[in-house]
């Protein structure tokens, strides 16, 4: 607010306060209709008529300074939906933000408990072996993403790191071997059974090592 003042009073061009108005407002949570009433009321005080605002009605503004506050406000919308995504539509996994974040968590547990993440937990990639982009590959990933989800039932973390591979962030348990034995079992005989998906190659199922520190795991999903 306090740049549109300065703008207003200095004669200059109001574009990148009002969108930065616009950010701001919609960060702090305050919906459009709102933003707009704050900019209406903001020309309402100024009294400075060259500008064309002469009242606290929105309706009363001129439509060049609403259209930069709006967008404003909806880039700033739009950005922060696309933070909170944790899932990809397509597959119904989780996003890799959020496999880093669970891995932050899981890193914090161990730290606390006097262990190391690897101790505790593993984490499983299904690598796709097709090398080409489209149907057969979007295809294949939707049904590996349902394979997971059907071992992986417990709370696991199934999440999709790369557009042809996927990961599993499990607790170390007696059962954990069998259940990776299953995937893959469960994995290749759904691919076999559509003739579409015959070129997508072998899948390749391995544990990672979990590195030292959260750090460290970021870089490593990032070279997966």
């Amino acid at each position: 607010m306090d740049a549109v003042c300065a703008a207003v009073v200095a004669g200059d061009d109001l574009s990148d306060p009002l969108a930065e108005l616009g950010a701001s407002r919609a960060e702090a949570g305050v919906g459009l209709s709102g933003t707009l009433q704050d900019l209406a009321a903001l020309h309402a005080v100024s009294g400075d008529d060259t500008d064309g605002l002469v009242s606290a009605d929105p309706d009363a503004v001129p439509s060049s300074l609403l259209r930069t506050t709006a967008l404003g406000w909806a880039d700033a919308v739009s950005g922060m939906a696309v933070g909170r995504e944790v899932e990809d539509p397509l597959t119904g996994l989780n996003t890799t933000g959020y496999l880093r974040t669970r891995l932050h968590e899981v890193y914090r547990e161990a730290h606390a408990r006097g262990s190391t993440a690897d101790e505790d937990f593993a984490l499983i990639t299904v690598m796709l072996g097709v090398s080409t982009d489209g149907y057969p590959r979007m295809v294949a990933m939707v049904l590996i993403a349902d394979a997971l989800r059907t071992v992986f039932d417990a709370g696991e973390t199934t999440a999709l790191i790369r557009p042809a591979t996927a990961a599993v962030l499990a607790p170390r348990t007696p059962q954990l071997r069998h259940r990776c034995v299953q995937a893959r079992w469960m994995i290749e005989n759904r691919l076999a059974a559509d003739p579409a998906l015959r070129d997508c190659g072998q899948i390749r199922l391995q544990e990672e090592t979990l590195p030292g520190d959260h750090a460290a795991v970021c870089r490593l999903l990032a070279s997966l």
